[in-house]
């Protein structure tokens, strides 16, 4: 998964490693019929890096306007903010959008978010990253469960 990742993190977009993690992950031995299934469906629906910078995020930023959330309101943000980011792997930054948005729908100052940009560029690196390695988990997981015994990736010809 190293060769996906730094390709993720480097470009910040969970989709520019799609092709290098399918083949990664049919290198140890999982089908092709499982791999071409869990990892497009995981760019759709299994964003883990962008669902926990979300949720993250807008505490922070609630926090840092002053705003305490009730329990409820944190659950609910948290239930928003999963379905809103579905989609959002494929462009670098689409995570912020969705931040502002559903800061707005809860009523929390869009200033709060001026402080995360600082540091956004590093996070949307961090974020691809993370939904990339994700989605080979969920991969190896759902090919375990099917029964296959995974190999030792075989070294490229003409490599030792």
């Amino acid at each position: 998964m190293k060769g996906p990742a730094v390709i993720a993190f480097s470009t910040s977009s969970s989709e520019a490693a799609l092709p290098r993690a399918m083949q990664a992950m049919e290198e140890p031995g999982v089908s092709r019929r499982i791999v071409s299934f869990v990892i497009p469906t995981g760019y759709s629906f299994n964003l883990d890096g962008t669902t926990l910078f979300l949720s993250l995020a807008a505490l922070f930023a609630a926090q840092a306007a002053g705003i305490e959330l009730t329990f409820q309101q944190q659950v609910m943000m948290g239930f928003s903010l999963i379905f809103a980011s579905k989609g959002a792997a494929g462009i670098p930054r689409a995570s912020l959008v969705v931040l502002t948005g559903t800061l707005a729908s809860f009523s929390i100052p869009m200033s709060a978010v001026a402080l995360i940009l600082g540091v956004d560029a590093v996070m949307d690196m961090a974020r691809s990253a993370t939904n990339v390695i994700g989605n080979c988990l969920a991969t190896a997981v759902v090919a375990r469960m099917e029964g296959t015994r995974f190999s030792r990736p075989r070294p490229a010809s003409g490599t030792r």
